[in-house]
């Protein structure tokens, strides 16, 4: 059976931003930029330049349409897009190749076209009846068209038009695949802004499919926030009268917020394996598809997408990947370095919380609750759950005492390390003293919630500029001084995970099961 189809990427960028819908964690994907998961639908990738020419054309007549007189206009060479379309004397390229920068820079444009066939069984999914998408993200610009006509762009915004710099762009190829499906895409590539042409070239950051057994957020709405004073210190970080909002909603779980430089916020959802953006301008969008894995066997993990955060001080995003177990750091130009992915030649469980020293160093903790099966995960490599340092391309594991670290936070001094630990049976925070080798002291437990109702554990932890904590606990979020005496408790519609503070301490982010939440703290006006 032969289902052919044409997608036209016209593309032109920088963050990617284009579904403001959650895209739910496929049972399994095809990684199109590796040989192994070309060859698991025979795949084939072929290239060749494109070129503008002059025509002749018509200008618009009475009819608005082009009856005028005759004029000249412009072209793209060769016109790729359609159906019949020989493109069997380009060059064929190796997946791993797509990130090689093609095009001649400024204003050019680069044609790629794809060729696959659906197998019967993709790992262990046979593929008879289920959803194929494809998602396709190009350095810099899209414009899609669909068999041609408007593609049915998931999430879309704009029609075909593009709705950001490198956007990821989904089109569901088929609801009811059959094995021995066939599709030819097209893909066009272009430099941008098209007004401004850079001197960066044509590429592709990432290919794949998403395969599902069966098909499957709003403005900022006020909520209710449940105060309970312990000390009057509360004040002092969270106001008199601090207001929630509910920012975005309909997820599984959120976690590993952090504040970008124009006050948009990113956040991980790792059930769903998507990293996305939210903005007061736009709302929620998809920053980074298949955040924390693209394996075959990605039905097998709950928790196989980005989890921690963090930027350095070079604005470079720092990522905590549960199924890839590294950490990993996206640069300047797209590309990605792995900071951490072993440990005396074993792999790590899975990075869950990160953060930036000042003197750039990362540290994160690495417990189990991205492996399938947890600590009884035959994947599982290393007898321990630790903290780490890494600097300079050199991995220290400064701690391994605790069962299950999870939240990390650093007190504004740079003298204290705090991890909150996720074990039922050991609810507590460390409190590390920071030698002058940036080796950890002892660590002392300034909060244990064995004594406090529920079943929750601890999970995320951050510090507010003058030094108080906030860790999310049994019956909410915790507010605690720098050396753990207890101020108050925030409730919010549903348990926090994780937080998010401005560099001022007057907006508090919150993500949690279902919800990302926005805490203003500032205090009310005096009453007159």
């Amino acid at each position: 059976m032969k289902a052919l189809f044409i997608l036209t990427i016209l593309s032109v960028g920088l963050a990617a931003q284009l579904e403001p819908v959650r895209v739910r964690k496929p049972d399994a994907t095809v990684d199109l930029a590796t040989a192994e998961g070309c060859a698991a639908v025979l795949a084939t990738w072929r290239t060749a330049s494109a070129s503008i020419i002059t025509v002749d054309h018509r200008a618009p007549g009475a009819d608005k349409k082009p009856s005028g007189a005759p004029v000249k206009t412009n072209a793209l060479v060769p016109e790729a897009h359609t159906v019949e379309f020989d493109d069997h004397a380009w060059e064929t390229i190796s997946p791993e190749s797509l990130t090689a920068r093609r095009g001649h820079g400024k204003l050019s444009f680069q044609w790629y076209r794809l060729h696959l066939e659906l197998p019967e069984k993709l790992g262990d999914l046979a593929t008879s009846g289920t959803t194929i998408a494809l998602e396709i993200v190009v350095d810099d610009l899209a414009e899609i068209c669909f068999n041609g006509g408007r593609a049915p762009v998931q999430g879309e915004l704009g029609g075909t038009a593009a709705a950001g710099w490198n956007a990821p762009q989904r089109i569901v190829l088929t609801r009811d695949a059959k094995p021995g499906m066939k599709w030819t895409i097209a893909v066009l590539g272009a430099n941008g802004p098209l007004s401004h042409a850079p001197d960066n070239f044509i590429w592709i950051r990432s290919a794949g499919l998403d395969v599902y057994r069966a098909e499957r957020a709003p403005a900022p709405e006020p909520v209710s926030l449940q105060i309970t004073r312990l000390r009057p210190e509360l004040d002092r970080t969270v106001g008199a009268a601090p207001r929630a909002v509910r920012l975005c909603t309909g997820f599984e779980f959120t976690e590993g917020p952090v504040i970008r430089s124009d006050g948009s916020l990113l956040f991980s959802e790792p059930n769903h394996n998507t990293l996305y953006r939210w903005s007061p301008e736009l709302g929620l969008s998809i920053y980074l598809p298949k955040s924390g894995y693209a394996g075959i066997d990605i039905g097998r993990y709950r928790q196989p997408g980005s989890n921690g955060l963090a930027y350095d001080s070079e604005g470079r995003l720092i990522v905590c990947e549960h199924g890839r177990r590294r950490v990993v750091r996206y640069e300047r130009n797209g590309d990605i370095t792995v900071l951490a992915d072993r440990f005396e030649g074993k792999r790590l469980n899975s990075p869950n919380d990160v953060l930036v020293h000042a003197d750039g160093s990362v540290w994160f903790t690495d417990p189990n609750f991205g492996l399938p099966g947890f600590e009884a995960a035959p994947e599982k490599e290393l007898p321990f759950c630790g903290i780490y340092r890494w600097k300079d391309g050199q991995l220290a594991c400064v701690a391994k005492d605790l069962r299950g670290p999870n939240g990390i936070a650093l007190s504004p001094d740079r003298r204290h390390l705090y991890v909150a630990n996720w074990d039922e049976a050991k609810k507590v925070v460390h409190r590390y003293p920071i030698q002058a080798d940036q080796t950890l002291g002892s660590p002392e437990v300034i909060f244990d919630a064995a004594d406090i109702r529920g079943e929750e554990a601890l999970d995320g932890i951050d510090a507010f500029p003058k030094g108080d904590l906030i860790v999310s606990g049994p019956g909410g979020a915790w507010i605690l001084s720098p050396s753990g005496e207890r101020l108050g408790r925030l409730e919010l519609p549903e348990l926090a995970a994780n937080f998010a503070i401005s560099q001022d301490g007057s907006t508090l982010f919150a993500t949690a099961h279902t919800s990302v939440y926005k805490i203003d703290l500032r205090p009310s006006p005096p009453q007159r």
